[in-house]
Order: C-alpha cells, then structure tokens, then sequence
C-alpha cells in the first residue's frame, strides 16, 4: 500500500514524499501556503493525482519557487499535464472589488432604479383599471373568481384558526397584569380594539402575502421564464390588463373579508378565555358595544384594502420582473413574500398616523 503524502521544510525548501493524492493535497494544503517555499522537490513522490499536481503548481506560482518534478514516470506525466492544461485556461482572475464610494454609489442607482421600476409599473396598472371602466368586457371575471376562490376560500380556515388564537394569547397576557388592579373586566376593550383596528388586518395582511403574494410571483415567473408574457405581448395582448388586474382586484376584495375572519375568531377567542375566568358573555359583549366604536371596524377594513392592493401589486411585479434561468422563479416567490410584508408594514404605519390625524 503506498504510503500517504507529506512533506517537510528543509532549508526553506518543501520535500514531498509519498502518495499526493486529492486527501493529502486537502489535508497538506493550507501548511504548504503558509510555509512559503523558496524550492520544492516532489522527486520522492510515488503516486499523484490532479489535486496534487495542482498543489504543487500553485504552491510554486505563489511563491516563485523552483519545482523538481517526480523521478517516477506515471507521477511526472500527470504533473506534465496538469501543467500544460493550466497554461492553456488559466484559472480566471477574480474582479476587482470596488471602494466604500462607488459602492454606495451602485446601491443609490440601483435602488433609484427599483424605485422608478415601482412607479411606472403603478403607472400601467392605473391606467389598465382606466381601460377596464371603459371597456369592461375586457376584464377576465373568470379569472377573478379563481383568484377569490385561491387567496379568500382557500385561506378562511387559517385566518380562523390564527385568529382565535391570536384573540386567545392577548387575553391570558393581557389578564396576568390587570388582575394585580382588578381591571380584567377591561380585557374585551383591549383586545376588541387591538384586533379591529390593527392586529386584525395586519395578520390577514400577512396570511395572504404568504399565500398569494407567493403564488402570484411563482405563477407570472413562470411564465416569464417560459416566454408565454413575451408571446402575449406580441400579439397585442396588454398583459397588465390580461394578468394583472385580476390578480390586484381579487386581492383587494378578498382582504377585508379574511380581516372580518380574524376579528371575529379573535373575540370568539377571546371570549372562551374570559368564560374561564368567569366573566358572563353578555358582559363581554356589553363592554364591546359599550367601548368598540363601528369606525374602529371601518377604519380597519379601510386598512385591509389598502394592504390587499399593495400585497397584489407587489406579487405581480415580483413575478413580472423575473429573470432567466432556474431559480428565477423561487427568489421572484421569495422578493414578493419579503416585499409584500415590508410594504404592509410601511402602509400600516403610514396609515395609523394618517388615521390619527382625522382623528377616526
């Protein structure tokens, strides 16, 4: 059995004995660079491999040293060949990194260029609903109907089941603080309050963005990567019209709706909670009528819309701006998820000053 490869350093000059195959090249590697040879003498090696050719190679290229070739043949050979590839394709050498500037520089265009992306994409898109009032036969309502059926049908059972939770979890919290003051009675203010104006739209905000902001990218990726956009456009065909408004109009018509369903599971939620703590439900539900105003629900069924608007217009350019090649797809999937939540986020904020300031 041949003996595995190693090597010392002898008067600055690194003595290769052994099999230099691609486990000793791996293991020996790292030691060879640092101990930056001014010779190297791989006459003593019995066996070698590509991977130890090019150790050899590199470690003599890196350090300018002299490179004493094996005195047994089949070994030599390898090396020659090693050797005469290498010269013929060298190995391509890494870019240069640009400065601190003209970094900052690339991240300002770039991102002035997604921003000028957004706007004109927002641009088509109103002027496509301006179309559709004119010509409303134009509108696929099949298409609507499905996308209703995807984004709202398909998610109530989710949005229940967050949202009883969701009202379950604020009022156990909510109830270990007020009871050192006697305040659980004021439990469905908070929660009532808490789910309609915010919590509620933003947690259906968010199931729908991971559902459908998701699949609107996967599906209009695809068919971007598959040319079928292209081939819609050559024949004439507007594709924000014919794919885009569909999705949007679904998206903003199914929130409120998956809002409604996360406020009412919430206060169901809420409601077995107090029942434990033995609080009557007729209680409950007077202190709901009592603090919880109609424009609290308004208000975050307004918010819901908006959200749904943003998370559609959101997935369809993710998907419309994808690339080639085969994960174009899964990161156009992946920047409509991120974005969408991000611009929920910024909505809601957004919004909640704007609502505070008309005083609603």
């Amino acid at each position: 059995m041949t003996e595995p490869g190693c090597f010392s350093l002898t008067d600055g000059a690194a003595v290769f004995e052994g099999a230099l195959d691609i486990a000793a090249a791996a293991a020996l590697w790292r030691q060879v660079m640092q101990a930056a040879p001014r010779a190297i003498d791989a006459r003593k090696i019995t066996r070698l491999d590509s991977a130890g050719a090019v150790l050899l190679l590199e470690a003599a290229r890196l350090h300018n040293a002299t490179l004493t070739p094996p005195e047994d043949a089949t070994a030599g050979g390898v090396l020659a060949r090693i050797q005469k590839a290498l010269a013929a394709a060298p190995p391509i050498a890494p870019a240069p990194q640009p400065d601190p500037v003209t970094r900052l520089g690339l991240a300002v265009i770039t991102g002035g260029q997604g921003v000028i992306r957004r706007i004109a994409f927002l641009g088509e898109v109103t002027q496509g609903i301006a179309n559709t009032f004119w010509r409303p036969w134009r509108l696929r309502r099949v298409e609507v109907l499905r996308h209703l059926d995807e984004a709202g049908t398909r998610g109530f059972g989710l949005c229940m089941l967050l949202g009883a939770l969701l009202g379950m979890i604020l009022s156990f919290q909510s109830s270990i603080p007020m009871r050192k003051f006697g305040a659980e009675i004021f439990i469905p203010q908070l929660v009532g309050i808490s789910l309609l104006r915010e919590l509620g739209p933003l947690m259906a905000a968010i199931i729908l963005a991971g559902r459908s902001a998701s699949a609107y990218a996967a599906e209009l990726g695809t068919m971007r990567v598959n040319e079928e956009v292209d081939a819609l456009s050559t024949m004439g065909v507007d594709t924000v019209q014919w794919l885009v408004l569909p999705r949007i109009l679904a998206a903003v018509l199914v929130m409120p709706v998956l809002a409604l369903v996360v406020n009412i599971t919430g206060l169901l939620g809420m409601e077995l909670v107090m029942g434990s703590l033995g609080f009557p439900a007729a209680l409950v539900l007077a202190q709901l009528r009592e603090w919880v105003d109609p424009g609290d629900l308004i208000g975050g069924l307004v918010k819901a819309a908006m959200f749904g608007l943003a998370i559609g217009l959101t997935g369809c350019l993710a998907g419309l701006r994808a690339g080639g090649g085969p994960r174009a797809v899964g990161d156009a999937a992946t920047s409509a998820v991120v974005g969408s939540i991000i611009a929920v986020v910024v909505m809601d904020g957004v919004l909640a000053v704007i609502f505070f300031r008309m005083g609603w």
